[in-house]
């Protein structure tokens, strides 16, 4: 069975990427997180380009690996220094990494143009700088950036830089497609004469500026690099770099290559998901394998046929790579959806009982109105519990009144008034918010509170309105979708509704209610286990 290394990047080429920061803790937490993985190396940044990557160096000195090698990354010597009074060099060196990732110039363009050397001298800083870091004993991975573009300009010069980086010693060899326009053939046939000529090992790292970066990468490891790099969700400056997550479970479950990231590879989605957290970005649902759609099923005939056989409609078990099977709740659902839904809360159902039917129809009716069930699954579980009468009434409304209160350049002033009834007995309160839907939410937090404590710890993660008739302007139908968390779990509601108002009050009442049954729930059971409306 073939053996391929995997190199994150993450780290110091992702975080190149439009939107993406990471402090110095985030960085030694995903740093970690990979090792725990299994992932080979780990480039943590360049030393010396910024304050922020040398206090990361000097920080995760105290971590001991487990399996992991952390690299650090920057440029071979400058034109005109000697490598021992090279500033790059030395930081690199600083660092205190097992092993150093540095790049040269492959493009006789770029050496001409951007470098302002000769051909030979450019050879001359490749091979010094290779060998000046070989004699302090550390792992040297030369970079040949824009490889691919060079090749095609100049093959033989091209040729020329990898050799002279091997004269120096280098470890490994990795071909760089650094502005991402090479197309698969283009980059496999020139892989094939690399090959020829070159005996170390090689490696990839290819951007993703045609869409073809993930693709390129896997097909070179079949060509025989052995050392592929890439980042974690693909992020990468511009269009971002080779995906990892995509990469590594295609090699591993398609291919059957081995990997020190096999054992643990269903641990995937979750440190995808890690790093997005960290980066700040919203996970993209539609990632390949890690992606929340990624083994989502919509059409009724779909969610049958997997039910009864997964292989139906999924390439691989989503457990495999740590993600999970979801039905979406939509107008193309049929009563399998439903029912697979319902019977979490009502077990021994079958399709044909009379409720499932109802449901069903209740649904389409839904979302022939606006609603939209996908991300508001705790809206759909309060639609069961009532359809079952397994719903125990929180509060009923009584009436509100918003006011907003606009004196010329000041800020509008929105209060709402609340009345609600809660077990027979009567509340009425106010309060003050930022917006109409601010307020209103803080006026039913505070008239519920007396008897509901567990609602302070409620907290509206995120709010969303969607225009769902545009070409009615101000007076078309809207709707809200509202996502909350208690600190243990997250559910989504949804309203619906031509009076913005209107639709969010129905998400915010569904968030309120689900979030106290949940709660009494768990209370009951004496646990915290989880629910259909589990994110």
């Amino acid at each position: 069975m073939s053996k391929v290394l995997i190199y994150d990047t993450t780290l110091r080429d992702g975080a190149q990427g439009e939107n993406v920061y990471f402090s110095v803790e985030d960085k030694i937490k995903i740093a970690k997180k990979l090792d725990e993985l299994g992932v080979d190396y780990i480039e943590g940044g360049w030393p010396g380009s910024n304050p922020k990557d040398m206090e990361f160096f000097r920080k995760i000195s105290n971590y001991q690996f487990s399996h992991a090698k952390l690299v650090a990354f920057g440029s071979t010597r400058r034109a005109g220094n000697t490598e021992e009074n090279d500033p790059v060099l030395q930081n690199l060196l600083t660092a205190g990494t097992p092993a150093i990732a540095i790049f040269g110039k492959s493009w006789d363009f770029h050496v001409n143009e951007v470098l302002r050397v000769s051909l030979e001298e450019n050879l001359k800083i490749i091979e010094g700088s290779v060998s000046y870091l070989k004699k302090h004993n550390k792992e040297v991975i030369y970079d040949a950036e824009h490889f691919y573009d060079g090749f095609k300009h100049n093959p033989e010069y091209a040729i020329q830089t990898l050799q002279a980086a091997l004269r120096g010693g280098a470890d490994f060899i990795v071909l760089c497609d650094t502005n991402g326009g090479t197309l698969p053939y283009e980059a496999i046939e020139i892989l094939r004469k690399v090959r020829s000529v070159i005996t170390t090992p090689l490696g990839v790292h290819i951007h993703n500026d045609c869409g073809m970066a993930t693709a390129i990468s896997i097909l070179s490891v079949q060509e025989g690099a052995l050392q592929v790099q890439g980042t974690f969700n693909g992020y990468g400056e511009r269009c971002g770099n080779a995906n990892l997550c995509t990469i590594i479970p295609n090699l591993l479950l398609k291919l059957g290559y081995e990997s020190a990231i096999t054992p643990n590879l269903s641990a995937l989605t979750e440190t995808s998901k890690f790093i997005s957290e960290l980066s700040n970005l919203t996970h993209d649902t539609r990632l390949p394998y890690v992606g929340s759609s990624a083994f989502a099923h919509k059409a009724g005939m779909h969610i049958d046929a997997v039910k009864k056989n997964m292989h139906t409609f999924e390439h691989v078990d989503p457990s495999s790579v740590g993600n999970e099977r979801r039905f979406l709740l939509s107008d193309q659902a049929g009563r399998s959806t439903v029912l697979i839904k319902a019977e979490k809360l009502v077990p021994d159902l079958t399709k044909d009982h009379p409720k499932i039917s109802e449901l069903t129809d209740k649904l389409k009716e839904l979302e022939n109105l606006g609603y939209q069930f996908e991300a508001a699954e705790a809206s759909f579980e309060l639609l069961i519990k009532k359809a079952f009468d397994l719903y125990d009434e929180v509060f009923s409304l009584d009436g509100f009144r918003i006011i907003v209160e606009k004196r010329g350049n000041q800020p509008a002033l929105t209060e709402a008034t609340i009345k609600v009834t809660v077990n027979g007995e009567e509340e009425l309160t106010a309060a003050e918010g930022d917006g109409p839907v601010n307020a209103l939410d803080m006026a039913i937090r505070k008239a519920l509170l007396r008897f509901y404590p567990e609602i302070k710890d409620f907290n509206l993660v995120d709010y969303k309105v969607r225009v769902l008739e545009e070409n009615k302007g101000t007076a078309a139908a809207v709707r809200v979708l509202i996502d909350t968390s208690d600190g243990h779990k997250h559910w989504g509601t949804v309203g619906a509704s031509e009076n913005i108002i209107e639709a969010s009050w129905q998400a915010l009442v569904d968030s309120i209610e689900y979030g106290i049954l949940e709660q009494q729930g768990r209370k009951k059971k004496g646990n915290k286990g989880p629910s259909c409306a589990d994110t």
